[in-house]
Parts: C-alpha cells; sequence; structure tokens
C-alpha cells in the first residue's frame, strides 16, 4: 500500500498503510530508542530502593518482555482488545509511589525481596482489573474525562517527563558530572542534529532522524571519551519468563493507592490515546473514537495483568511515542507488530539491552528532550479543542498550580498521612485529580456547552 498521499498531511504513512519491511523496522527502532529506558528505569529504581539487586537483570528482562507483548497486542488488536494504533507499553512512572509504599511495608514486617515482590506483583494484579471494569464505561466516564481534563494530564506528563529528559541532557540523575560542558555540549548536537534532519523533505531522512541523532551523538561520546564501552560477559545469554515466580499477596492498605494510580494511568491513557489518534489523522469524537478508547485501556489493563504475572511492573501507554509518530511521520499500526517483537526479543535475550543500556545519558538526554517537549505541545493542542471560557480557564490554572507546584516543591506533603503522600506526590496525579474534581463541582454554563457541540447536546442528555 503508498503512504497516505492526502494534501496538507505531515503522514509518510498513515494509520492503516503497510510499509515495506525496511523502513517499518527503522520506524520500530526509533520508539524503541525512545522508550527503552523509559522501559528499565522503574525497575533499576525499584529494585535499587528496595534490595532486589539480585533480581535486577530478570525484572529488566521481564519489562522488556511484557512491553513488547503488550504493544503487539495494542497494534494488533485482537478481540478487541487493543486501540489498533502504535501504542508502545512501557513501564509506567506514575506508580512507582505506590509500589515502593507497598515494597517498605512488607520490609519493615521482616519480609524477604521474595515477600515485597510477591505483594507488589499481588496488588498490582487486582488493580489491573480496575482498568479493565473502567474500560467498558469510557463512554460514560465521558463526562469526567474530557478534552479539558484529558489536555490537561497529558500536558502535565509532558512537563514531568521533559525534566527526565534534562536530567539525561546533564548526565543523569545524581551524576558526579552533572551539568558539565562536555555533556550539555553532546546532548545538544544530538538535539540540533534531529532538528534539522527532521525538517528534511526526504522521508528516509525524516523516518531515520532519531537513530542517527543517537548514533552520531554516540561517536561524537566516544570520541570524547563519554562513552567507554564495557564487557557484558556476565549477563545471562536467555530470561525465561515465569508465571507469579515470587509467589502472590494481598493487603488493602497497598492495594488502595495503587488502584488510584490505575484510576489516574486510565485518564493518562485516554489523553494519550487521544493524541495518538490527531496524529493518526483519526477522529476524537464518535462511536469509532469512544470503541477505540475502550480498546486501548482494555489493553493496558490486560498487559498489566500480564505484567503483573511474569513479574514486571504496571504498563501503561507510553506518551514518548506520539512524539515519534509526529517527528517521523509514520503511524502504520503495523509498525507496532514490529515494535512488540523487537521489545520482546530484547527482553528474551538481554545482552542486546545490555549494549543498548551503553548510550550515554546526555546523548539520550538530546533525543528525548524534542519527543517530551511534543507531548506537552499535544496536550496543549488537546485543550485548544475546548472552548477556554472562564470555567475552563479556572480549572487549567488551578491544576497547573497544584500539579507543577508539587512538582516543583515536593516536600510539601512530607507531614501528610502516607496515603495522601502517595496519592499525590506527582504532578500527574495531583494535576489530574484537581482537574477531575473542579469539573464535576463547577457547573458548565448552558450556553457554553451548546457552543461547544449543538448536535451532540441532545444526545448527552440521553445517557
Amino acid at each position: 500500500m503508498q503512504p497516505d498521499a492526502a494534501p496538507n498531511n505531515d503522514l509518510i504513512y498513515g494509520l492503516n498503510d503497510r510499509p515495506k519491511p525496511a523502513p517499518a523496522i527503522l520506524a520500530a527502532l526509533q520508539h524503541v530508542l525512545a522508550s527503552f529506558v523509559g522501559i528499565i528505569t522503574p525497575p533499576l529504581v525499584i529494585g535499587s530502593a528496595l534490595g532486589l539487586s539480585a533480581y535486577m537483570p530478570y525484572l529488566i528482562s521481564m519489562a522488556l518482555m511484557v512491553s513488547g507483548v503488550g504493544t503487539f497486542i495494542q497494534a494488533r488488536r485482537p478481540f478487541s482488545i487493543g486501540a489498533g494504533m502504535i501504542c508502545l507499553q512501557g513501564t509506567s512512572f506514575a506508580f512507582l509511589g505506590a509500589v515502593l509504599s507497598a515494597g517498605f511495608m512488607v520490609k519493615q514486617r521482616g519480609g524477604s525481596p521474595e515477600d515485597i515482590m510477591a505483594m507488589i506483583f499481588g496488588v498490582c494484579f487486582f488493580g489491573a482489573l480496575v482498568q479493565i471494569v473502567l474500560s467498558r464505561f469510557i463512554g460514560q466516564l465521558r463526562r469526567v474525562i474530557t478534552p479539558l481534563v484529558t489536555g490537561i494530564v497529558i500536558t502535565l506528563i509532558g512537563v514531568s517527563l521533559i525534566k527526565v529528559g534534562v536530567t539525561d541532557l546533564g548526565g543523569g540523575f545524581n551524576a558526579p558530572d552533572f551539568g558539565e560542558p562536555l555533556n550539555l555540549a553532546l546532548g545538544g548536537f544530538v538535539l540540533l542534529v534531529i532538528i534539522l534532519l527532521n525538517r528534511s523533505n526526504t522521508p528516509w531522512i525524516r523516518l531515520s532522524a532519531i537513530i542517527i541523532g543517537l548514533a552520531v551523538g554516540c561517536i561524537a561520546a566516544w570520541f570524547s571519551g563519554k562513552l567507554v564501552p564495557h564487557s557484558i560477559s556476565d549477563v545471562p545469554l536467555i530470561s525465561v519468563p515465569i508465571p507469579f515466580r515470587f509467589g502472590f499477596a494481598f493487603d488493602w492498605t497497598a492495594f488502595l493507592p495503587v488502584a488510584l494510580i490505575y484510576l489516574i494511568s486510565t485518564i493518562e491513557t485516554v489523553g494519550d490515546l487521544t493524541a495518538n489518534c490527531m496524529l493518526a489523522r483519526q477522529p476524537i469524537t464518535g462511536p469509532s473514537y469512544i470503541a477505540r478508547l475502550k480498546g486501548g485501556v482494555l489493553g493496558d489493563g490486560f498487559s498489566c495483568m500480564i505484567a503483573a504475572t511474569f513479574s514486571a511492573f504496571p504498563n501503561t501507554t507510553f506518551a514518548q511515542n506520539n512524539g515519534v509518530i509526529q517527528l517521523t511521520g509514520v503511524a502504520s499500526r503495523y509498525v507496532g507488530l514490529y515494535i512488540g517483537v523487537v521489545l520482546f526479543m530484547l527482553g528474551l535475550f538481554p545482552t542486546i539491552g545490555a549494549m543498548l543500556q551503553q548510550i550515554p545519558k546526555p546523548v539520550l538526554g538530546g533525543a528525548t528532550l524534542v519527543m517530551f517537549g511534543s507531548v506537552a505541545a499535544a496536550g496543549v493542542r488537546i485543550l485548544s479543542q475546548a472552548p477556554l471560557d472562564r470555567r475552563s480557564m479556572l480549572i487549567i490554572a488551578t491544576s497547573f498550580g497544584v500539579g507543577l507546584g508539587i512538582a516543583a516543591q515536593p516536600g510539601l506533603l512530607h507531614l501528610m498521612p502516607k496515603l495522601v503522600q502517595n496519592l499525590f506526590d506527582s504532578a500527574i496525579t495531583s494535576g489530574g485529580i484537581t482537574a477531575i474534581v473542579m469539573c464535576l463541582l463547577l457547573p458548565e454554563d448552558k450556553s457554553s456547552a451548546l457552543e461547544k457541540n449543538p448536535e451532540a447536546q441532545p444526545q448527552s442528555l440521553k445517557h
């Protein structure tokens, strides 16, 4: 099938176009490179904090393999499970606080590393049911999950990710050489290369922008001494997935924060799917849109259940893949199948992942910074779909104020109960909950609602 040739369309390949294997693999690799560190970082953080270093290679392999399976399901959409788009499934950062809280609870009781993981994966398994159930009521939840709320959440996601990208560009979290001029030069060089290549009118150059940027960045880092390849001989050859390897446990105290994060994750997914639909030139209203949202959220929940079964932390639809779609102009869902296979192979053969893990942080930060910025821009674009009346502006201002305020001063809630800290310790959860509550409590002016969608108003009154 030929690429989408519609006028004024930035897409090289539309949603249902079938690229040849070479460009499809190239596009898939860029998605994998953009998400690889994001997938393996939460297991690294959780494992380091909870003393799970002995199981770290296995946890990382399972994270990659489950991400591959979930991504394949989202693209293939079997039995209406999945959105039928490029929805890269990756380990969610939103669950870090709740998962660590559950782990520390078991650790304080004198539990072993195996007990800790049994509790974490047990509550995450049942928490996935929350998202699976919510997926069936997306249409009824439209009063809550509005373009205004999803736009706020996706913008906060992008802003939060930008901090990750800038941290990598500076050298990485707690790096002794953080902010060193050479780090900034490497990151800035990669960023400039990607921008220049992306402005090309040649499709192959646009397709290759991120990979070329990372490649030349690694070469520059090698010449400057920032990239020193190390041996991977101690990495196991193959990782075999084992269901419930560490057992199964449950505790309501650990479950409630995780369940609420699944609700927030559902809102994140709706925002990501909406942005994905816009980039893929798909409708963001009507029955087909609702069906795509239901399938996508169900795919997220199904992926999380698989993750808990095979000792991986909860997954979500990664926002950064929207940035890759926008940069490459490739929205074909068939690329998602290639992404799933590549991620699964990375998990099956951990030596490949170990090699990619050696990409210097500044090089990776330069590549991800522009993509994370694209995510925030997609959120702003979604917000522009809603009339910005006084009510909307008040909700946006308050949600951004609360979310970004807590992100800027994370110690603000340190005297609050642990449950409150777990629920509101990130910009995404605090800002998202604020947006939902305000949308429910502040009545919408009827004239404004009618002005937004006069044809849909009678239908909304039927629900």
